[in-house]
């Protein structure tokens, strides 16, 4: 628990440009941090925003339950990822969809460690390990750690994601 840098309230608070904001605060911040010092600057009392606080959890909640059901119906949560392209609100498999493939086998089959595959294929380790575990590429969604039956065609076998989900536990790859 802390205190909100802006309106000075004490309870959960959120950090941006290692600053504590509550919720409402944060949401209002901007994100350049010369207007976001003037918005700091600008101070609020805490029981004016009291009706925001309690009202944004009810609509967090709301926002929270629709993407539960996109989720459920197979629906892209986000931007298509690598190897994806959009085409009516729907995923389907761009024109590079055989790299994701090969990244795949790649890490799997050859002796080559996520910073080389990375450099190779001019990615960050971090993409990469976002391509590595991402389920999109198996036809799933996965959205607050569940997993769904995606409305979109796989671009790798589960066999093959499966494979290399092992190789990562075992290298301790998180």
């Amino acid at each position: 628990m802390s205190i909100c840098k802006k309106c000075g309230y004490k309870g959960n608070t959120k950090e941006k440009f290692n600053t504590a904001l509550c919720s409402v605060c944060f949401h209002f911040a901007p994100d350049s941090e010369e207007n976001f010092k003037k918005y700091t600057r600008e101070k609020i009392p805490s029981e004016v925003l009291e009706t925001f606080r309690k009202y944004s959890k009810e609509f967090e909640n709301k926002k929270k339950d629709s993407m539960l059901k996109k989720a459920s119906q197979g629906n892209l949560m986000s931007r298509a990822p690598f190897g994806y392209g959009i085409v009516e609100g729907r995923l389907v498999p761009a024109e590079n969809f055989r790299e994701i493939e090969e990244i795949f086998e790649s890490f799997l089959n050859q002796n080559i460690s996520l910073n080389q595959l990375a450099k190779k294929r001019n990615l960050s380790v971090n993409g990469l390990k976002k391509i590595l575990k991402n389920f999109t590429y198996i036809g799933k969604i996965k959205f607050n750690n569940q997993i769904y039956d995606g409305g979109h065609p796989p671009i790798i076998s589960s066999t093959l994601f499966n494979h290399v989900q092992n190789k990562l536990e075992r290298l301790g790859i998180k």
